[in-house]
């Protein structure tokens, strides 16, 4: 276990073995198979990479979210700022989304025109990615002022949030005030990386948005698009899950009803129609079934029926059988959901690499 594994991620560990007694993933568990789809998939992705270090979707859209994806794919494989075979291209997209950082601590460009009407997307998973990324960091120079950015962007992040304590695709200020499901995820997640790395996150914001996700909760249990207005997929459920587990809350009854919904409404790949947005539906829910493990759920619900048990193994083979099955020749996977013609092969190939590495335990913010 390196020192990012170890430092960044043993409280969230040891929280979560503690509540559901799960062990930690061992790298053995990716077969022959899965890695070499997995070797085949982080090629594509870096024939994709931009000679600056970024990734983009078609038309050079979402630069900072695709970059941010990618790398954490890379990381995932195992490689880091300071060694493995994909260290120099992690480092070359540490230094674009430095580069790109505003003043005020925004990952992004809000005056770039593609970009500035959903900028805070970038902000999430760019704040995910420097998070994951700034334990590994030696230089002292370059990590103090990785340090100081990703502080100011947890400000930025606190600044940004609503006044009812969601997100939107841009600032409060410059959205007046509007907030939804997807993009308040997303800046969770990312808080809750940046707080495993060691930076201040205010209780407050967290707490806030904790209260959002909640009270956009339907009676059925599915997390709604907005307070007040339902979701058109699973997706956002899934993603509270996956988010609510990386910030310690397992036995939250919100979280329960969130797990009851998303086992009856969300299918699994490879066995039946596609949903839309699935990609990150799927994204999130491997996320949530791999911390669940094979005892998890059972250990939430004692009093279910043993056959009702969800379990990571369940998922993960037909899921990845999947995913080497419909992988494409060139190492890259097109999608069928909504989000995936806007993020185009980047978007899906990392989201989907992601998934496959899961059991490599590598990143804190994925780790049981």
């Amino acid at each position: 276990m390196n020192r990012r594994q170890f430092v960044a991620g043993a409280a969230s560990a040891l929280v979560l073995n503690k509540c559901l007694n799960l062990s930690p993933a061992r790298a053995d568990e990716v077969s022959p198979e899965v890695q070499k789809a997995i070797d085949k998939g982080i090629d594509w992705l870096l024939k994709q990479q931009q000679r600056d270090g970024h990734w983009e979707s078609p038309g050079g859209q979402y630069p900072p979210v695709m970059t941010s994806l990618a790398g954490l794919a890379l990381l995932m494989e195992g490689s880091t700022l300071r060694e493995g075979k994909h260290a120099d291209r992690i480092r070359k997209a540490v230094d674009w989304l430095i580069d790109h950082t505003r003043p005020n601590g925004l990952i992004g460009n809000p005056n770039n025109p593609i970009e500035m009407q959903r900028y805070m997307y970038g902000h999430g998973y760019g704040l995910l990615f420097l998070a994951s990324v700034y334990g590994e960091e030696e230089d002292q120079d370059r990590r103090k002022k990785l340090e100081d950015l990703l502080t100011k962007s947890v400000d930025f992040c606190g600044k940004a949030q609503t006044s009812i304590g969601g997100w939107g695709y841009v600032s409060a200020a410059d959205g007046n005030n509007f907030d939804e499901g997807s993009v308040t995820i997303t800046q969770m997640q990312a808080l809750r990386a940046a707080r495993n790395a060691g930076i201040v996150v205010p209780k407050s914001v967290i707490d806030k948005a904790r209260d959002y996700l909640e009270k956009s909760t339907q009676s059925d249990g599915q997390v709604g698009y907005r307070i007040g207005r339902r979701a058109i997929t699973p997706g956002l459920t899934s993603a509270g899950i996956s988010c609510m587990f990386s910030s310690g809350e397992y036995g939250n009854p919100i979280v329960l009803k969130w797990l009851n919904y998303c086992k009856a409404n969300i299918t699994p790949m490879g066995g039946g129609a596609r949903q839309g947005h699935d990609e990150y539906t799927q994204y999130y829910w491997a996320q949530a079934l791999y911390i669940l493990g094979e005892t998890g759920f059972m250990k939430l619900f004692p009093k279910a029926d043993a056959k009702d048990n969800l379990t990571w193994s369940a998922y993960r083979k037909p899921t990845f059988e999947h995913l080497v099955k419909s992988q494409s020749s060139d190492g890259s996977w097109t999608g069928g959901g909504n989000w995936s013609g806007v993020g185009g092969p980047v978007y899906v190939t990392s989201l989907y690499l992601a998934i496959l590495q899961l059991d490599k335990g590598v990143l804190p913010i994925y780790q049981r």
